[in-house]
């Protein structure tokens, strides 16, 4: 990853910020990605309308709680986590390298869209009474919103040096 990138944010946080080395120490040893400075349990907000879509088909009044889901910014997720390093993750959010915080946030915005589109989606299929149908409907939203955390779970985890153009042409494949 370059240290020079064209940022949507006011202050480009770069690897030699020494903000962000001051969090990059402070993050070692714990849940919070030392490279990145972002926790995968972020994804969990995630998880949890997977597991309620899935169940749809057999328990089709999960179809209100899923409804019920929104999207959740990062500091607000960690807000109410109950993760050892809730407050790591928050502060350290502003010092997460822009090249990878521009990333996850248009991944996850996308991600966003993505859940609830698809709870539309289901819904639409379920009030169609076609079981096998919805069954089709449901594990193609699940495969899809799947492969959109994978790429922020990429992002999180620092796996490789992230491109916007990458990002942006995974995100269409999905």
């Amino acid at each position: 990853m370059s240290n020079i990138y064209r940022s949507k944010n006011r202050h480009i946080i770069t690897l030699n910020d020494p903000q962000y080395l001051v969090f990059k120490n402070r993050a070692e040893g714990t849940n919070v990605n030392a490279k990145t400075l972002l926790a995968t349990d972020y994804l969990n907000h995630f998880n949890e309308v997977i597991m309620l879509l899935e169940m749809i088909p057999d328990m089709p009044e999960l179809l209100e709680d899923a409804h019920d889901w929104t999207p959740k910014s990062y500091k607000d997720h960690f807000r109410v986590a109950t993760i050892a390093d809730c407050e790591l993750a928050i502060e350290a959010y502003e010092f997460v390298p822009t090249a990878y915080k521009d990333a996850f946030e248009d991944a996850v915005a996308h991600l966003d869209s993505m859940v609830i589109k698809g709870i539309d989606i289901i819904e639409k299929d379920l009030e169609s009474g076609n079981i096998d149908f919805l069954r089709e409907t449901v594990s193609y939203q699940s495969r899809t919103v799947q492969q959109a955390m994978d790429v922020v779970s990429g992002i999180i985890n620092g796996h490789h040096n992230i491109d916007q153009d990458e990002v942006d042409a995974l995100l269409n494949d999905t």
